[in-house]
């Protein structure tokens, strides 16, 4: 059997080999969530400097990106070897501390990791060796860049919503997720809904209730999913949302006027409907009686 037939006919193989790239993948996406924001702040310096016409700060200059400079302690500033860098085992070989100073790492890097491997392998195995596994694994990718830069920073930077939003609607033209009409409206559908929900909100309160990241990320799922997904999406997003808000404020005293990005809900939600929301539509109608 070669290579490529085996890929095919086990699942399993397939999968464990997703899973074992979703691995690297998470170790990039954890400097992608990390650098991100800082590359947009500093973007946002030099172009005010540049407006007001005074003189960036040195800062700005410096080579900083997602390649540059290489991954460093934070605390002693000692480069990372590429094999201290090696996802999850790195993690466990150096007991969670850095290899010269003994600064603790945080937990959060091998979880995200994991967690972009665990969500990689379920991607394989639901959609198995074809095209639609490849775009669903870079839609879950940026899902969960998004959701841990807006955990952090309340954002969710276009650089990644805006690219992966039309990648969906290219992807309809081939009817790999849905079709070019339920596409169309669906991202169209998903930033109005939340849009109006915006400004009633503002209108009744005089508070922002989301920012606009939030609009543009349902309309990434109705472009991905079509309008027929966004019911749903909204619905377990919202009820997550209420729950984990009124754990917060029950259980660690969180501020109520503190606001909870809502990103993460909708990521989560809309991944859902990526590969049950067909299920849990039929589950409803038959509930329903329709």
């Amino acid at each position: 059997m070669q290579p490529f037939d085996y890929l095919i006919g086990s699942p399993t193989f397939f999968s464990a080999l997703v899973g074992l790239i979703g691995l690297l993948v998470g170790s990039f996406l954890n400097v992608v969530i990390y650098r991100l924001p800082v590359m947009m702040q500093q973007s946002w310096r030099k172009e005010c400097a540049e407006y007001l016409g005074m003189s960036a700060e040195p800062l700005a200059e410096k080579a900083f990106n997602l390649v540059f400079p290489l991954s460093r302690c934070p605390a002693c500033n000692t480069p990372i070897k590429p094999y201290q860098n090696i996802p999850i085992i790195s993690y466990i070989f150096l007991q969670g501390k850095c290899a010269k100073c003994n600064n603790p790492i945080s937990l959060r890097y091998p979880v995200i990791e994991a967690f972009t491997a665990l969500s990689s392998v379920l991607i394989a195995w639901h959609f198995g060796f074809a095209p639609q596994t490849g775009f669903a694994l870079l839609l879950t990718w940026s899902l969960i860049a998004l959701s841990f830069i807006d955990i952090d920073h309340h954002l969710l930077p276009d650089s990644i919503t805006l690219p992966t939003l039309w990648l969906g609607l290219l992807l309809s033209v081939f009817g790999l997720f849905t079709n070019s009409h339920a596409s169309i409206i669906g991202a169209i559908v998903g930033y109005l809904a939340l849009w109006s929900v915006y400004h009633l909100f503002k209108l009744a309160t005089g508070k922002e209730g989301m920012g606009y990241g939030d609009f543009k990320l349902l309309a990434l799922f109705g472009a991905w999913l079509g309008w027929q997904s966004l019911l749903i999406i909204i619905l377990l997003s919202s009820l997550a949302g209420a729950v984990v808000g009124i754990a917060m404020i029950v259980f660690s005293r969180h501020d109520r006027n503190t606001p909870i990005p809502f990103g993460p809900y909708l990521a989560a939600a809309g991944w859902i409907a990526l590969i049950w929301g067909n299920d849990i539509n039929h589950l409803y109608l038959k509930i329903a009686g329709l």
